[in-house]
């Protein structure tokens, strides 16, 4: 496995991956109607570019020898989906292709999270994560994250809560 970062001329690649992942961990909890809007307005083209050029932003994709099979996005700043705290840095996505699941590419990916967090001196990482997603809460509580708050994500009409978790780095 190796990690590349994301450029504009990755995008359909960094569109297609987060419409895959995206739909494989949450489609069996939400109604098709809902997805295909979610799909469409998260990962369109213009809105993944502006996110590729927000400085503060940084997506980075795990290849198996030739598939995009997971991908990161990390955020900084005023790019941070809530506390834009500028001594912390936002793991906004962590997501991995089903098939791959137990292989440690999302292990990866959160090690790829931590590095950029040491170099460029954040006291903590934060991130939320669905309160239904038991998979992805035990793998961030075995890595050093706890809880601390919760925010209501929306998916077309249904609100689902998410569970804030952090770790202190220092």
């Amino acid at each position: 496995m190796r990690i590349s970062s994301v450029s504009i001329a990755d995008i359909e690649i960094l569109q297609q991956i987060g419409k895959d992942t995206f739909f494989e961990t949450f489609s069996a909890n939400n109604s098709e109607e809902d997805m295909k809007k979610y799909l469409e307005n998260s990962f369109s083209i213009p809105k993944l570019t502006a996110e590729l050029n927000n400085p503060d932003s940084r997506f980075f994709i795990v290849w198996d020898d030739v598939n995009a099979v997971g991908y990161l996005k990390v955020n900084f700043g005023q790019a941070q989906t809530e506390l834009q705290d500028d001594t912390a840095i936002e793991i906004e996505r962590i997501y991995v292709k089903s098939e791959y699941h137990g292989q440690k590419v999302g292990q990866l990916l959160y090690e790829k999270a931590l590095e950029i967090a040491e170099q460029e001196q954040m006291k903590y990482v934060w991130l939320a994560v669905w309160e239904e997603n038991q998979r992805a809460t035990r793998f961030y509580t075995k890595n050093g994250f706890v809880a601390f708050d919760k925010h209501i994500f929306r998916l077309g009409d249904e609100e689902q809560t998410d569970i804030m978790m952090k770790k202190e780095l220092r």
